[in-house]
Order: structure tokens, then C-alpha cells, then sequence
């Protein structure tokens, strides 16, 4: 491998390149068994003579951080890993970042899968068609490989791009040129680009309360002032945002955790609003591919005439989490200061992936795919909301909800302490859920979330009995 050593003056150089050699395995940079450069290699790379390279390996061969073998190179010696400094020795460092930070906490690991998998956030990825993708995805490496270098645009693979106004337009009457479509990674991302483009530090976000946290947090971390705002039983409260709000985030669609979608008169009310104080409305249209009762209900964006709605979607419970592929789709206004904020961040989201995103829509590999799966989603929503509506229904209140890879309901009885205990013993019985407060802020009632995009239909039955077993064992 390459070795980064840096001589001064003339003087000692055996004795410099041996310090540095030793210091290097000593932290842990250099590991045991790595291969160090031969001596004419690094004698030529330093400038000095190979007797001065060979003479700093003998020296840290006789000290038993280096062997050489004849014929096979130099390695360094088998040696106890070295003692990492920690916090409490005071070697942590002297920087500290913004005490916005130390609110933040990083993304929970899902860890180990439970036999009985209700949590959210997860789509069914046996049933991916891999093989199709992994033929188109070798085809754009492919391609990519033999095409002259460059990077992308920072707005998206064209043929992306507009693959996802066509697919937006006819799934969800969102109508969009492909010059207004932003290509991300992920939904979170494009949560990051409009507040970059939107928010002056101090602006005032309004977010639904209850509400999702990453969005949140992110808000803040830009140096927004994020302010809660109630959701009842039609959706956000328009009439308690606050009159200085300069962006609202919302999921009208399926709001997360209740479920509820905002009713057609508060989208109205909302867009009615965000025009009279000059506001933007950020839409997270999530879940949405997957209605299975009901009339769909329009976006906001397809009902905005002032040109104030940001719609995002994303690939990651449709297709693959792994995907990391999102979009934002924006008015004109805002093109070049999106753009701009994506270059600034990342430059381009993977070119491959989003080449062969954009073959799988236009030959109708997502169409298809999402046909199959709200069939098989929709078996599991009524398999769950036939439970909650009766044999759970004794502990559990069920939140009506008509799309969405999940069922909300609140605790009947008893307080966030006894659902949390419940959670614990559903884990132990190999069944996993999420509580309202796991995913959401401002959670003022219990709740849980049953997914059904992870678990397998024939497993639903099993995993819903045992959590009624333990409800009855422990619950109110």
C-alpha cells in the first residue's frame, strides 16, 4: 500500500521515516500484516537513498513492529491492537460542533429482523423483480464505462427526469415539465434542498403535531425556528400556523403516525393560507402508489394556481430502500437555487442508477411492479384492519386510513409506559412494532404502527395473535 511519510530538512531521515513507520502501526493506521513498500520503492517516492529506507526498517524490524520475509516483502508484525484514546481520557479533540447537534441523535439500527415484522419503513423486498434490474443496471455500468468521463447534471439525469413527470402526471395528475423535476438522494435530501433554498436562518417552519422527526430535525439543523401545529381528524390545523411561517411541511396524503389524509377543504384552506403570508408548502406525497379504498385525493400541487407547492416523492418503499432514489418537483422559480444547492451538496446523484431508474419506468417495469405489489399490500391492510376493527379491538383504537404501507391505532387504555412494556414483550415473542413515539414528535396519545410492507402475508395472523396474547397479559 501507500505510505504517507514527510521529511524535514536532511538530518535523521532513517530516524524520521522510523518514527512515523511506528507511529502509524502504533494508531492503528498501519495493521498487522499490511504490506509496507519495498525499500527502492519508498527510497525512490522520499527522494533518498535506499540504504537510508533500509536502515529505518531494520531498526523497526529489530523493535518488532515489522517482519521481512525473502522473496515476499515487508509486513508489519503481529502486535496487540493499540489502546484507542477515549472521551473521558480527554483525547477527544479540542473541536465541538454546534450545539444544534447534541439534539440530533442518529438514525436507529433495525438490527435484527423479528419473525413477525410489523415496523414501518420497509417495503416488501423479496418480491423486487431482481433480475430485471440487475440487467439494466449492468447495462448503464456498461455504458457508463466506455462513455468519456464527466460528471452529471446536478438536476438529474434528463431521461430520469422526465420519466418521472410522465409518472407523477398519470399516477398522481402532478403536472410538471421535466426542467421542474430534481433528481436526490432520497426524500431526505430533497426535504435539505428546499429549506437551503428557501429558509433564511430564524425562518419559521411549521411541521404537523404530531409529526414525522427527521424532517424536524433537519429544519433546525439548518437554523430554522420549527414550530408544531396540530392534526386532527382532517388533517393539519391550518387555522393554528403561525402567521410568520415561511414553509409547511406537510404528508396530507397519509399523515405519519395517524394516517389520516387532510380532507379536500383543508388542502384548499392551506393553499388559501400559504398565499395570504406568502408561503411555500413542502408535500410529502409518500405511500401514495399504494390506495386501496376510496377515490385518490388530489395533491396539493395539482390544486396550487399561485405556484407555492414543493412535491417530493421518493423510490425507497416502492422499489428498494437501497435505491436512495428521491425528487423534488418545484416551480420555476426556484430551479436554479435548487440546482445550485444540489451541486454545493453532492454534485449528482448516481448516474448508473438513475439511467437504469429511468429504462425500468419507460418499458413499464414500475408500473408493473407496483400493480403487483398494491395487490399484495392490500391483502395485508385488510388482513390488519380486520384484526383491529376485532379481536384487537378490546386495547386498540384503529385510525381509518385508506392507503400507505401501515396501520395506526391508538391505546384505548392505559399511558405510553404500558404500550412501551407491551412492545418489549411482543419482541420477546418475536414480534416487532413501532410505537407512535419512536418515529414521531409531539406524540400526545399512545399509539403503535403496524407495517405490513415487510412481513409476509401468511405471517400476519401468527404475528397479530401473539400480540393480542400479550395485550391480554398485559394491558388495562
Amino acid at each position: 500500500m501507500d505510505l504517507h511519510v514527510t521529511l524535514e530538512g536532511r538530518a535523521n531521515l532513517s530516524r524520521q521515516i522510523y518514527t512515523q513507520v511506528r507511529a502509524a502501526v502504533l494508531d492503528g493506521r498501519l495493521r498487522p500484516g499490511d504490506t509496507l513498500p519495498p525499500s527502492r520503492e519508498l527510497a525512490a517516492q522520499l527522494a533518498v537513498s535506499r540504504t537510508t529506507v533500509s536502515a529505518a526498517y531494520e531498526q523497526l524490524a529489530a523493535a518488532g513492529f515489522i517482519t521481512t520475509r525473502t522473496g515476499a516483502g515487508t509486513y508489519v508484525g503481529q502486535l496487540a491492537p493499540p489502546d484507542r484514546p477515549s472521551e473521558a481520557d480527554g483525547d477527544a479533540g479540542v473541536l465541538r460542533a454546534r450545539p444544534v447537534w447534541t439534539g440530533i441523535a442518529e438514525p436507529p439500527i433495525f438490527g435484527d429482523t423479528p419473525a413477525f415484522d410489523f415496523r414501518v419503513g420497509l417495503p416488501d423486498t423479496r418480491l423486487f423483480p431482481y433480475a430485471t434490474w440487475r440487467r439494466l443496471l449492468s447495462d448503464q455500468v456498461r455504458q457508463a464505462a466506455v462513455r468519456s468521463g464527466g460528471m452529471g447534471e446536478p438536476a438529474g439525469h434528463p431521461r430520469l427526469r422526465a420519466a418521472i413527470a410522465r409518472h407523477v402526471a398519470v399516477s398522481r395528475n402532478v403536472q410538471a415539465a421535466p426542467e421542474d423535476v430534481l433528481i436526490t438522494n432520497g426524500s431526505q435530501q430533497a426535504m435539505d434542498l428546499a429549506g437551503r433554498a428557501l429558509l433564511d436562518p430564524g425562518a419559521c417552519v411549521a411541521v404537523e403535531e404530531p409529526g414525522y422527526i427527521p424532517p424536524r430535525q433537519l429544519f433546525t439543523s439548518l437554523g430554522a425556528r420549527v414550530l408544531g401545529v396540530p392534526v386532527d381528524r382532517d388533517g393539519l390545523v391550518v387555522d393554528a400556523l403561525p402567521a410568520d411561517t415561511r414553509l409547511v411541511y406537510v404528508t396530507p396524503s397519509h399523515q405519519l403516525p395517524t394516517g389520516v389524509p387532510m380532507s379536500l377543504a383543508r388542502r384548499m384552506a392551506l393553499l388559501s393560507w400559504a398565499k395570504r403570508h406568502d408561503a411555500a408548502i413542502l408535500e410529502d406525497d409518500y405511500d401514495t402508489e399504494f390506495r386501496y379504498t376510496g377515490r385518490p385525493l388530489e395533491p396539493l400541487h395539482s390544486l396550487d394556481r399561485s405556484g407555492r407547492v414543493l412535491y417530493l416523492g421518493s423510490m425507497s418503499k416502492v422499489l428498494l430502500p437501497t435505491l436512495r432514489i428521491g425528487f423534488l418537483v418545484a416551480p420555476p422559480s426556484l430551479r436554479h437555487a435548487l440546482r445550485a444547492a444540489k451541486f454545493v451538496t453532492d454534485w449528482h446523484t448516481n448516474l448508473p442508477i438513475q439511467a437504469a431508474l429511468a429504462e425500468f419506468i419507460d418499458s413499464g417495469g414500475l408500473a408493473r411492479h407496483v400493480r403487483r405489489m398494491r395487490a399484495v399490500y392490500r391483502t395485508r391492510h385488510e388482513l390488519i384492519d380486520s384484526a383491529l376493527a376485532g379481536p384487537l379491538a378490546r386495547w386498540l383504537e384503529l385510525v381509518p386510513a385508506h392507503a400507505g404501507l401501515h396501520a395506526s391505532a391508538y391505546l384505548r387504555h392505559g399511558d405510553a409506559d404500558d404500550l412501551t412494556r407491551l412492545r418489549k414483550d411482543c419482541a420477546e415473542a418475536g414480534v416487532g412494532f413501532f410505537e407512535f413515539g419512536q418515529v414521531a414528535a409531539g406524540v400526545t396519545r399512545p399509539g403503535l404502527l403496524l407495517g405490513y410492507g415487510a412481513i409476509a402475508t401468511d405471517r400476519i395472523a401468527e404475528g397479530l395473535r401473539r400480540l393480542g396474547e400479550r395485550a391480554e397479559a398485559g394491558l388495562p
